[in-house]
């Protein structure tokens, strides 16, 4: 079967937000500028969006999806538009405890493509069953395989996993069934680089030839510099922005030195640490505002220097980020 490949590009846009009421405060009064976003990362060569079958509070659970349906289509039929060929929609099916068959997860992978109006690019294990029901996993893993061979995906990619439970994916999804593993998704972030520094998950990923996705990389907000000790934001936000925030000042100052020297924002130089790190982050955006912000992290590099100083003082931070409950090692 011929298969198209997969274009990354060094920047992705995460979708996490479009349909999430309880922590982002979503609407469907946003989707005119949700759509302007859309439009603007594409045309700018941001054409990888992650999103996932468990998006969406409530009601408008599976919303990021159907609005990247329709905004992928609205693009796409748009004569003008750059780059509409190289989009990439990525999503993650949820190891739910219900699903416990191959079938479930080509069921489920069917039913996203459904949502989203057209074949998903890149299909995701949204995370490892490792920690609480291993026995699950196998079956799960190989309805993704299922997916690939039956040409309804064209990439498979993992999130939440560590070098450990990595390599055993890569024995059973590419020794055993022949199919290569695309990306893989971790928290990582100056706040956050468990997964890929504690672990050693670059060095791992390089050997197999899969790409990481950094995703939080400007850690909730945190490193913005918007945020400070008389305003936090609402919400669980707020709540890691009062334990962490206090002793990020040294953190925060080395990031404005840089920026005013780069002639770049706090969140700029987050994001382009990820890049400088070789991944692709994918912040996320709500307004067009927020998006042609992000965008000013790509197509310029942070000096060796100016990385191994942030390393070095992100390293001696006493608190950071808390790492996902489903993380493995």
């Amino acid at each position: 079967m011929l298969r198209r490949q997969i274009t990354l590009p060094i920047m992705g846009c995460g979708t996490w937000a479009w349909g999430n009421r309880l922590l982002w405060g979503y609407d469907t009064s946003m989707d005119n500028d949700l759509q302007a976003v859309f439009n603007l990362c594409v045309s700018n060569g941001v054409t990888l969006f992650d999103t996932g079958d468990s998006y969406g509070t409530g009601k408008l659970n599976g919303r990021s999806e159907q609005l990247l349906g329709q905004f992928s289509q609205a693009y796409s039929t748009n004569s003008n538009g750059a780059n509409k060929e190289n989009i990439c929609i990525a999503t993650k099916l949820a190891a739910y405890p219900w699903r416990l068959t191959r079938q479930s997860m080509v069921t489920a992978g069917k039913m996203s493509a459904k949502r989203l109006g057209r074949n998903i690019d890149l299909v995701q294990m949204h995370w490892s069953t490792a920690n609480y029901a291993p026995w699950q996993e196998p079956a799960l893993l190989n309805g993704l395989a299922d997916l690939y061979e039956q040409g309804l995906v064209r990439g498979v990619g993992l999130s939440n996993y560590g070098t450990k439970r990595l390599k055993w994916a890569h024995k059973l999804l590419c020794t055993e069934r022949g199919v290569p593993i695309t990306t893989l998704q971790v928290q990582y972030s100056l706040l956050s680089t468990y997964p890929v520094t504690e672990l050693g998950l670059k060095e791992v990923c390089d050997e197999l030839g899969i790409k990481i996705i950094a995703y939080s990389p400007l850690a909730l907000g945190l490193l913005t510099g918007k945020y400070s000790e008389s305003s936090y934001p609402k919400g669980i936000r707020g709540l890691a922005c009062r334990q962490i925030l206090p002793g990020m000042k040294p953190l925060l100052e080395c990031m404005q030195e840089i920026s005013q020297t780069r002639n770049k924002t706090l969140a700029q130089i987050a994001i382009n640490w990820c890049i400088a790190k070789g991944t692709i982050p994918i912040p996320g955006a709500k307004s067009p505002h927020q998006a042609q912000q992000n965008i000013g992290a790509i197509a310029w590099l942070l000096s060796d220097a100016e990385v191994e100083e942030l390393d070095k003082i992100a390293a001696s931070l006493n608190k950071k980020m808390v790492q996902n409950i489903f993380q493995t090692k």
